[in-house]
Parts: structure tokens; C-alpha cells; sequence
């Protein structure tokens, strides 16, 4: 089944058909390197993590180009508040940028240009779009002639008349209409400069996505993605920039992903809500925060809260504990001891693949993915539970098979791929240590519970369940005895 994914040009899913059969080229707005990232940034990076993933899964070569936006209004102040200068501080937070991603495992790009290192192909860009009557030189700046562009306002949806019958009168003398938007800045007093045909200064925000990815893409290309904050003015203007100056479609397809929200609130530094990927991090296992984005699809608003990771940690854990059950599983097996899966559950762990895909073909729908996965799981659990001590070899195979399928699948989202016994103990000693007992304390009181029970002390089995569900301990009863684990609070 090809893949299906919702272009925000068309506003419908369309089949992807690569330019280049079996090869993809994309390219991502990366962030302006000013400050530590925040869920919102993991949110992007993650999702296009995903998507590449998938893509390489499903044999495509792909052409993964980010950018960073190394020199701006925002790194400019910043770099001035701090004493520095703006490429001491860009290239600082590109640093800090790494060691978060790298501790999401994030992969690495095809490609990561700055801006700062295009500068030509740049001042190239917006000398063609003069040459061409579709950009004019004011004052030392350069803007674009939003007017000249037939096509403006075709990705965001909106109407040129109506944008303009909105806009405010211009305050900027330089501008021959308010809806026209600067490519090149002309450089104030102590600012960062860079020669050009008009004066020392430095690109616009727009223009460095649009020269970029032609460098290294070519005018027309597979893939654009990026937030749906982006999608108008930043994505609109690039369109308009690139479609102006090289007579040809910028884009086939444009990927937006949703908005994050803390509390349903939109995340501000101004309401106290603002969370960094560290904040998170210093909480909860990267995996963890992995599963909770994958838990939505990537269009879809996500609401980051407790309960939310709690839930995505509980979802993670039953995925580990699977595989670890699976790992668990003795050598010794039998053609001739009774069968316990059926045809129907055979079907459910072989078909796991096909359903994956299924899912993931529609638009990278991670939520139905994801639910392949558990309800594979389902299924694992029980032949497990019925598994005689020495299990026919069907049975076996079929364990080892589908615990394999769910670690290959779960990599395209990132989780799931650590040692799974590893995972547990330790996340079972970390919970430990925030309770008032020992593990040492815990399992005489499972012998002594044991023994109350052979005894038929009904009263004192109960008594030591109590006592250590009050200190945070639940115990579980089954055929191969009396395993524990913290409660979550």
C-alpha cells in the first residue's frame, strides 16, 4: 500500500510520488538558536524522526536537509543581554540543541545548514526576484512585491484582498505596500553585517529557507515540513519567494504537525508553563516522552500533562515487560507438547507487520500504530499465562517472532529499544528508592506471606498484602509465584 499523507496545500491526503522514484528530498525548518528547546521544538524533531524513519523503512532513500537559523532579531538581543557575541551564542545553543536530541535519539539529518554559511546564495535569491520586477531595494532593506505573486495565500488558505483590507497602515516608510515583507535587512549600528548589492546587512527570516533548499534540493522538491505556527507568513513567503524566482513549483507536498499545549493552555514563558525538553528529562525517561508524542497523530493538537506521561510511561512499561517475558523464555521446547496459541492468535501476532503499516501508510497515524503493537501484546500475554514449562516449538517461534516484529516496528518510533530486563530492574529500583523499604524487606515479607498461606493463615497473608500496598508495594500472585512491583502514584 503507497503511502498517504495530508498536504496542507491541497487540505486533502494524497499519494506520495516521489520526484525521483525511491528517493525523497526534504527539507525542515529548524530552530533559532537563541535558547534551550522546548517540548514544542521535541515535538517536531520527533515527528520528523518518524517520518524519515518510516520512509527508509518502507525502502526509500531519503534526503533529510534542517536548517538552523544562526543570526536574528531574537539572537541579536539575546546575544547583546548576555555580553556576547551572536555567533558565540548561536553556536552555543546549536550545542545545547545536540545534547538534547542526542539524549531523545534523535537521528542526525542528511544535512543541517546555517544560515550564516549562505549568505550568497541568498543575496542571489532576492537580486533575481529585482531583476524579475518582484522585489524592490528601499532604504538599505529589500522587500518582496507580495502583488506581483499571483499565487499568495494558496498555502495558508487565505485571500490577498481580504489580508489587505486587514492590514494595518504601514508604519515602515521604506515599503511601497504593507503586505510586501523584508528579505534583506539593512544592518543597524553594532549589528552582525554581511556586504551586498544594497549595503551591509543581513538576511530575512524567509529568504534563508527558500535559498537553502534550492542549494540542496533543487527548485522543486518532495517534502516541506514544519509547525503549523509556520505555515503563515514563514511557509507562505517561502512559496512565494520560490515559486517567483524559479518559474516552477516550489513544493508537491507540505507536512504540518499540531500544536503542543500545557493544560490545554498554549505553552508561554508569560503564564509560568513553558517547558524545556530538560524539565522533562529530568523527570522521565526519554522513551517515555517519545511514546507520548507517538501517542497522537502528528496533525493532531497535543496536550502535554502529568497524567499524560504517567499514562504514556504505564504504556511503555507493558511493551518492555512483553519483551522481557518473551527474553524469559526457556530454550527447551517440544514438537510434541500441546499447542496453546490458536489460528486466530497465530493470525494476530503474524499480521502485526501488515497492521503497522496499515496504520503508518495513513498519514503516519502513530496512535493506530501504536495500537497494533498492544493488541499484538494482548496476545503474547496470554500464550504466555497458558505455556506449559516446556512450550511446543511453534509456540516458541511464534513468541520469538512476534517480541522481534513489535522491537523492529517500535524502533520507527523510537521506543522500546533497550535491554528489556535492564529497562525494569532499573526503573523498578528507581521507584524503590522513593519508598520506605527494601527490596531485602520486601521479599522476606513475600516468604513470610508465602508460608502464612501454606499454613492457611488466611489473616496474616492478608495483614503482609496490606502492609506493603500502604508502603507503596503491590504484589501479583501467579503460577510461577509472587512477583512485586511499586505502586504509581
Amino acid at each position: 500500500m503507497p503511502v498517504k499523507i495530508y498536504n496542507t496545500l491541497t487540505r486533502k491526503k494524497e499519494l506520495l510520488k516521489p520526484i525521483e522514484p525511491g528517493h525523497i528530498k526534504l527539507y525542515v525548518c529548524g530552530i533559532t538558536s537563541y535558547d534551550y528547546c522546548h517540548i514544542g521544538h521535541a515535538r517536531s524533531a520527533l515527528a520528523f524522526d518518524m517520518i524519515v524513519r518510516y520512509l527508509r523503512y518502507r525502502g526509500n532513500k531519503v534526503t533529510y536537509i534542517r536548517n538552523f537559523t544562526d543570526i536574528d532579531d531574537k539572537i541579536i538581543a539575546r546575544a547583546e543581554e548576555q555580553g556576547t557575541t551572536t555567533e558565540e551564542l548561536a553556536n552555543r545553543f546549536i550545542d545545547e540543541f545536540y545534547v538534547d536530541m542526542d539524549r531523545l535519539g534523535v537521528d542526525r539529518p542528511t544535512m543541517e545548514p546555517k544560515a550564516t554559511e549562505h549568505i550568497q546564495e541568498m543575496i542571489d535569491l532576492v537580486s533575481e526576484l529585482i531583476d524579475k520586477g518582484m522585489a524592490y531595494p528601499a532604504g538599505g532593506d529589500v522587500y518582496y512585491k507580495v502583488h506581483s505573486f499571483d499565487g499568495y495565500g494558496k498555502l495558508s488558505g487565505r485571500n490577498l484582498d481580504d489580508m489587505q483590507a486587514g492590514a494595518r497602515v504601514s508604519v515602515n516608510e521604506n515599503k511601497t505596500d504593507p503586505m510586501d515583507f523584508v528579505m534583506w535587512k539593512a544592518s543597524k549600528p553594532g549589528e552582525p553585517s554581511w556586504d551586498s548589492p544594497w549595503g551591509p546587512g543581513r538576511p530575512g527570516w524567509h529568504i534563508e529557507c527558500s535559498a537553502m533548499s534550492r542549494k540542496y534540493l533543487g527548485s522543486t522538491f518532495d517534502i516541506h515540513g514544519g509547525g503549523q505556527d509556520l505555515i503563515f507568513p514563514h511557509h507562505e513567503n517561502e512559496l512565494a519567494q520560490s515559486e517567483g524566482a524559479n518559474n516552477k513549483p516550489f513544493v508537491n507536498m507540505w507536512i504540518h504537525h499540531g500544536f503542543v499545549t500545557i493544560r490545554d493552555e498554549k505553552m508561554s514563558k508569560s503564564l509560568g508553563n513553558f517547558l524545556t525538553i530538560r524539565d522533562i528529562l529530568a523527570h522521565y525517561h526519554p522513551e517515555v516522552l517519545r511514546f507520548f508524542i507517538f501517542s497522537t497523530q502528528y496533525r493532531n493538537p497535543l496536550d502535554f500533562s502529568e497524567a499524560a506521561m504517567q499514562d504514556a510511561m504505564t504504556g511503555l512499561d507493558r511493551l518492555y515487560e512483553c519483551i522481557a517475558a518473551c527474553d524469559a523464555l526457556g530454550t527447551a521446547h517440544s514438537d510434541s507438547a500441546e499447542i496453546v496459541a490458536t489460528p486466530k492468535d497465530i493470525k494476530k501476532i503474524e499480521s502485526l507487520e501488515e497492521r503497522f503499516q496499515k496504520a503508518m501508510d495513513n498519514d503516519f497515524n502513530t496512535a493506530q500504530a501504536q495500537a497494533s503493537l498492544f493488541e499484538t501484546v494482548k496476545v503474547i500475554n496470554k500464550i504466555i499465562q497458558q505455556l506449559p514449562d516446556v512450550p511446543a516449538t511453534s509456540d516458541y517461534n511464534l513468541l520469538k517472532s512476534g517480541s522481534a516484529d513489535i522491537v523492529k516496528l517500535a524502533a520507527i518510533m523510537g521506543i522500546v529499544q533497550e535491554n528489556a530486563a535492564e529497562y525494569l530492574a532499573h526503573k523498578k529500583a528507581a521507584m524503590l528508592a522513593e519508598t520506605d523499604i527494601s527490596e531485602a524487606e520486601i521479599l522476606a515479607l513475600i516468604a513470610e506471606r508465602n508460608q502464612a498461606r501454606t499454613d492457611k493463615n488466611w489473616t496474616r497473608s492478608d495483614e503482609i498484602r496490606d502492609e506493603l500496598l500502604d508502603r507503596g508495594i503491590e504484589l501479583k500472585d501467579g503460577p510461577e509465584g509472587t512477583g512485586w512491583s511499586v505502586k504509581r502514584s
